[in-house]
């Protein structure tokens, strides 16, 4: 763990040294360059999160697909966002945003007496602190994930944007960033604030949305593969996350155009929370993915990534 750790602050710092630093001053910027430190950072966990996705992922689609390719334009998108997430565009346009303001707000609540507690506090005594604290942030983050999840399905208003997300007919391990904009904001900013109302450390939240993020790469995989009866019930495999996109299930609309509450296979890593709250499905099939409307009644959810995102904003107005 030390030697990953060393080789990841060696990249950093080169990334850094090499790269942001010297553009960071050329832009007259050079008041921002610890926190364009800690973007770097950022950018050198997405390359990692890519070349593992080329290198282990892409190959096992290739070897065990659940469908054959048949919409490359759609998966070309999907690459675009997840481009635009891994290499720090998006936390770039967030910082310049509504980073400030959110850590102003913040710092106010401090000042006024809102209390700094640590959750991995509760396991005392601990020799190995940081492999513990780790798991217990893992876990308690997978069940805030699995609650906003939920909420995304079950709410008509997040749910036209987050349906999205789900309107990929041709899922791939590049499809875990398609996400409406708006919504990845409304995720990023609900979680920065759990983050900090639990303690948890910039480097071990890093460290977090790296393992999530990789993981989801794999779940969203064309690839049909399961993890064994017992496997499933400890970790999301690629077959139960697939079960949750299936036409048909969760938020979605019938041919009378009511809504149908419900869905799947909601937790992010951990199929724990699903099987605990009644929504976990381990049926060992492989279906067609994409939203009912979509499919029966030919909804538009857009090809290209700004018709994609202006027809999101429409249909949380209402107008598409």
């Amino acid at each position: 763990m030390d030697a990953l750790t060393d080789a990841f602050a060696f990249l950093q710092q080169w990334l850094f040294e090499t790269l942001v630093q010297p553009v960071g001053f050329a832009l007259g910027q050079g008041n921002l360059l610890e926190k364009a430190y800690e973007g770097t950072g950022w950018l050198v966990v997405g390359l990692l999160q890519i070349a593992v996705m080329l290198v282990v992922i892409g190959p096992l689609q290739k070897r065990w697909p659940v469908e054959p390719m048949a919409d490359a334009r759609a998966v070309k998108v999907d690459i675009l966002y997840t481009l635009i997430h891994r290499l720090g565009l998006f936390k770039l346009v967030m910082f310049f945003t509504l980073e400030t303001w959110f850590e102003n707000v913040w710092g106010h609540l401090r000042a006024w007496g809102l209390p700094t507690w640590h959750l991995d506090q509760v396991w005392p005594g601990v020799t190995d602190q940081a492999a513990v604290s780790f798991v217990i942030y893992l876990v308690f983050f997978d069940f805030v994930h699995y609650w906003l999840h939920r909420a995304q399905h079950q709410s008509a208003r997040w749910w036209a944007l987050h349906a999205l997300h789900h309107a990929q007919r041709q899922m791939t391990m590049w499809s875990d960033n398609r996400n409406h904009l708006l919504d990845d904001v409304i995720t990023s900013l609900l979680l920065a604030a759990v983050a900090m109302l639990v303690g948890v450390g910039p480097g071990q939240f890093v460290a977090l949305v790296a393992v999530s993020q990789l993981s989801e790469n794999f779940q969203h995989a064309n690839v049909r593969m399961w993890f064994g009866r017992v496997g499933e019930r400890l970790w999301v495999s690629p077959r139960f996350h697939r079960r949750h996109h299936s036409i048909g299930i969760g938020h979605e609309s019938d041919f009378e155009g009511r809504k149908v509450l419900g869905g799947c296979n909601f937790g992010v890593l951990l199929p724990w929370w699903d099987m605990l709250f009644g929504t976990a499905d381990f049926q060992l099939r492989y279906d067609a993915t994409g939203v009912r409307d979509q499919v029966e009644q030919g909804r538009d959810y857009g090809q290209g990534f700004w018709a994609q995102q202006r027809l999101g904003l429409l249909r949380l107005l209402g107008r598409a």
